[in-house]
């Protein structure tokens, strides 16, 4: 029976572990698994032919774009932290590229483009909702006078707009030098002389291909965080339905694994947002909308929004006073990601090195662990003891289970052995492994990370071997050393299995090395390290 609660409790752990990597993880982040192989082709055919049917029938008239005006200029600025560009068609961001980040982990590699709309569309588009001419693409002036073009200080990038001689639009965007944070200031001012009443709209633009839902263990779409909930939703259930929010506490954004664009109102109390997939255009819209809004002859109306255009990085996005940081979503076991993350980063303080930093927070979290793992493993000690005299039980009470149970429980409580307390304490540490597995798995700080020798990005799985034989799967050293440490491990454990019971646990190391061929380096690292301390701890157990 203990044999028994042994497999139970290990197969178990390997069980929750693969349902929360394949299935409950996917469902909390909604996201799509794509593969583009020959077997994908029929369902990729339909899946475009779905697109093209599809019609736009809940967008505003005015965002539904006809051809830009010909006399559309760009204009370039740029800063430590990154460069930026708008047209002049609707004076929005057509391109926003970081300088800190490289496409690639390669030296020639081009900076990331977290905005790149070539059609000079752009995004943060601002717009009437009715027939009164202001449309998204309508035609900017730039007022603004940017020495050298280049944000070495507070800098307002204005434009301005007249139209039809009933609106005059100023859009001014304030940027910092130092952070990727940016405010959006819009006046609206009544030329005519009659009021104006108009639901005017900001709108995220962002292109999206099924080719987008590359990284499956990661959410790429719309994030929107609305009365202090998150909501991610899958761009492909954006064909069949746009989704609708109302509420006075918002913000939206689209997201990529490590990237993100986000825009907050902040000095509207109703907000509508609609998150609309467009056919006509193959964009994602993140389109806030305003209560009805009247402007009297010669008044002014203001909206004000806060963004965010950078990386997900929870240092830089917690200093908002938004809650922008709640993008980063570390799923269930949260509460003990977010002190994980916090401690990584201030161990690569001081270390300089990702790779060191995880080994030296496994050593702590081991650490933490040791009095409950020592206990575990004593008590598997105590029951391999108890094997002569178990084994004598089930000789003689073995066609009697009732018996057997009762004489079992006596012999455990004479000599003070808990059966279950090989069990427990490794299920305690589940959780700490779940959180540890989602930060290491999101944080973009292990992004082009390098560690040591060929583990030169601690964010991608190890290739070293797949590379040097061109295979299509992923196969490295790491994870088979990680496999073998496990395999010692599980050899050197105290255990009271039978011979075939004790054949068939080895085979979870085969098991666990073969998931962890495509796992990032940084987590391989982690199993490896921990497996080590692990083996460290039996040999003192042992020589007691």
């Amino acid at each position: 029976m203990e044999n028994r609660r042994t497999i139970i409790a290990i197969v178990l752990i390997a069980v929750i572990w693969f349902i929360f990597n394949n299935f409950i993880t996917q469902k909390v982040n909604n996201k799509t698994e794509i593969v583009n192989t020959p077997a994908n082709i029929s369902e990729e055919k339909q899946f475009n032919n779905k697109i093209k049917e599809k019609t736009t029938t809940d967008l505003p008239q005015s965002y539904l774009l006809v051809k830009p005006l010909p006399a559309q200029e760009v204009y370039s600025f740029s800063s430590p932290l990154y460069k930026v560009s708008f047209s002049s068609s609707g004076a929005g961001i057509i391109e926003y590229e970081v300088n800190n980040y490289k496409d690639k982990n390669t030296q020639d590699s081009e900076n990331v483009k977290i905005i790149s709309l070539n059609d000079h569309v752009g995004t943060f588009l601002f717009y009437g909702s009715e027939h009164h001419g202001f449309t998204s693409n309508v035609y900017y002036n730039l007022i603004s006078d940017v020495t050298n073009n280049y944000i070495d200080k507070v800098t307002n990038i204005v434009f301005v707009s007249e139209i039809n001689n009933k609106y005059k639009i100023l859009k001014k965007y304030t940027f910092y030098p130092d952070v990727y944070d940016f405010d959006l200031d819009i006046t609206i001012s009544n030329l005519d002389s009659k009021e104006i009443s108009d639901v005017f709209s900001l709108s995220l633009v962002t292109p999206w291909s099924k080719d987008k839902n590359s990284d499956r263990y990661s959410f790429i779409g719309p994030v929107s965080y609305v009365d202090d909930k998150l909501h991610e939703d899958d761009p492909k259930d954006l064909l069949e339905e746009p989704v609708e929010y109302n509420s006075s506490s918002l913000w939206t954004s689209f997201t990529y694994k490590y990237f993100a664009t986000i825009v907050k109102p902040t000095n509207k109390a109703s907000t509508t947002l609609n998150i609309i997939y467009d056919s006509k255009t193959s964009n994602i819209l993140n389109t806030i909308a305003t209560e009805r809004v009247v402007i009297e002859s010669g008044k002014s109306a203001n909206f004000k929004y806060q963004a965010y255009v950078g990386p997900r990085d929870y240092d830089l996005l917690s200093k908002s006073k938004f809650s922008f940081e709640k993008i980063i979503n570390l799923g269930f076991f949260g509460l003990i990601a977010h002190p994980l993350l916090i401690a990584l980063n201030f161990f690569y303080k001081y270390l300089g090195n990702y790779g060191f930093a995880i080994v030296l927070l496994t050593i702590c979290i081991k650490a933490v662990f040791w009095p409950l793992t020592q206990k575990s493993y004593a008590s598997m000690k105590d029951m391999q003891k108890l094997q002569p005299q178990m084994q004598k039980l089930r000789a003689k009470f073995g066609k009697d289970k009732q018996k057997l149970n009762q004489e079992m429980m006596s012999l455990y409580k004479e000599n003070r052995v808990n059966p279950f307390g090989g069990c427990l304490p490794m299920l305690v540490q589940i959780p700490v492994f779940f959180a540890l597995y989602k930060v290491l798995l999101d944080a973009i700080e292990l992004r082009h990370a390098p560690f040591l020798f060929w583990i030169t990005d601690l964010s991608a799985a190890d290739t070293l071997f797949s590379d040097a034989m061109n295979l299509g799967f992923a196969l490295g050293p790491l994870p088979l050393i990680m496999g073998f440490t496990m395999f010692l491990q599980q050899k050197m454990a105290p255990t009271n299995m039978d011979p075939m019971q004790a054949k068939i646990m080895l085979f979870m190391p085969v098991f666990f090395t073969f998931i962890f061929l495509s796992f990032p380096s940084g987590l391989v690292v982690y199993w490896l390290v921990n497996n080590i301390l692990t083996i460290a701890q039996q040999y003192l157990i042992n020589r007691k």
